[in-house]
C-alpha cells in the first residue's frame, strides 16, 4: 500500500439537457455518462490514472451497482476494502454553463465496522470527512506515524474540527467559508490554529488561496481556459486532489500545491469530456494543458 484513501462511493449519472421537464413532462436529453463518483473515490481514481495505485475504504452495496463499480475499481487495479451498506449511492449531474446541480440519493448507514489495515510502507491518507469513524481512526494513526495526511473540506461534517487536528494538508472549498461564516483569508488563520501545515480553499475560476509549510500566503489563478471549452466541472476538485497525492509521492519533498504544476492539474476536467472518468488526465494530458493555457498566466 503507498496511499490510502477513505470516502462514499456514488455511482454518477451525469446528462446534458437544455430543459428539466416537470409534471407529466418528457425531454430527451443530448448527451449522457455513467462513472464512479464521490470525492475521495474520484480522488483514488485520479491517483491511479496518473500511475500511482492506491487503496480505498469505501462504500460498498450488494447490488448491481455495488458489482459495477467493483468492476470499475478492478479496471485500474485499485485494492477496494469494502464497508458495506444496503443500497449504493447515486448522484444525478446536470451540467450548465460552467456549473453543475446535483441530486443525490445516499446510503450511509454502515452495516458493520470500518476495516481495519495494515498501513505497511503506506506514505499518504486521503479523506474527505465521509465514514467519520474510519477517518478520525486513519489519521489519526497516519499522523503518528509520520505518514502523510490529507483532507477535501468541500463541506462542514460533524467531525471536520476534530479531523483537522490530524491533517497536515488541508484543502477545503468557498463552501466551507460560507458555512462556517469565515472570509478566505480568515479560514486560512482557522486552518493554521488547526495545526495543517499546508492549507488552501479552491475558489473555481478565482483559483486558490493558499498558505505554504512557512505559513506564508500566496494566490494561484485559475488557468484561463475558455467558457466554451468547458463541458462538465464536476469532479475538478477532486482530481485536483488525487493529482496532490500523486505528486507528492511520486517526487517526495515537492508537494503538488507548491508547484506551478498544480495549476494544470487542478483544471484538465474543465476542458475534458463528460463526467468523472472521462476528466482523468494522464501525465501528457497535464503537460498539453500547460503548455496551451500556462503561457497566458
Amino acid at each position: 500500500m503507498q496511499a490510502l484513501f477513505i470516502g462514499q462511493t456514488y455511482i454518477d449519472v451525469t446528462f446534458i439537457t437544455d430543459h428539466m421537464p416537470t409534471g407529466d413532462e418528457k425531454h430527451v436529453a443530448s448527451a449522457y455518462a455513467v462513472s464512479f463518483g464521490g470525492n475521495a473515490v474520484t480522488a483514488a481514481f485520479c491517483c491511479a490514472k496518473l500511475g500511482i495505485v492506491p487503496d480505498l475504504i469505501a462504500t460498498v452495496a450488494n447490488d448491481w451497482l455495488g458489482r459495477m463499480f467493483q468492476d470499475m475499481s478492478a479496471k485500474y487495479g485499485i485494492s477496494i476494502h469494502p464497508r458495506k451498506v444496503n443500497s449504493s449511492s447515486l448522484s444525478f449531474i446536470m451540467p450548465r454553463d460552467g456549473k453543475r446541480a446535483i441530486v443525490r440519493c445516499r446510503d450511509d448507514a454502515h452495516i458493520h465496522p470500518f476495516p481495519l489495515l495494515n498501513l505497511g510502507n503506506c506514505r499518504a491518507l486521503h479523506v474527505d470527512g465521509h465514514q467519520p469513524d474510519a477517518a478520525i481512526h486513519y489519521a489519526r494513526l497516519c499522523r503518528e506515524a509520520g505518514i502523510l495526511t490529507s483532507l477535501d473540506g468541500g463541506g462542514l461534517r460533524t467531525n471536520t474540527h476534530e479531523l483537522l487536528e490530524y491533517i497536515d494538508v488541508a484543502i477545503v472549498a468557498e463552501r466551507l467559508c460560507e458555512q462556517m461564516d469565515l472570509t478566505p483569508e480568515k479560514m486560512l488563520d482557522y486552518l493554521k490554529s488547526r495545526g495543517c501545515r499546508v492549507g488552501g480553499i479552491t475558489m473555481g475560476e478565482k483559483g486558490l488561496l493558499w498558505y505554504d509549510e512557512t505559513g506564508a500566503v500566496h494566490a494561484l489563478p485559475a488557468l484561463p481556459i475558455p467558457r466554451e471549452r468547458v463541458i462538465d466541472t464536476n469532479g475538478a476538485g477532486d482530481v485536483y486532489h488525487g493529482a496532490y497525492i500523486y505528486s507528492y509521492l511520486a517526487h517526495p519533498g515537492r508537494a503538488g500545491t507548491t508547484t506551478s504544476n498544480s495549476r494544470a492539474r487542478r483544471r484538465p476536467t474543465r476542458s475534458s469530456a463528460l463526467a468523472n472518468e472521462a476528466g482523468l488526465p494522464t501525465l501528457p494530458d497535464i503537460e498539453k494543458v500547460r503548455r496551451e493555457f500556462e503561457a497566458r498566466v
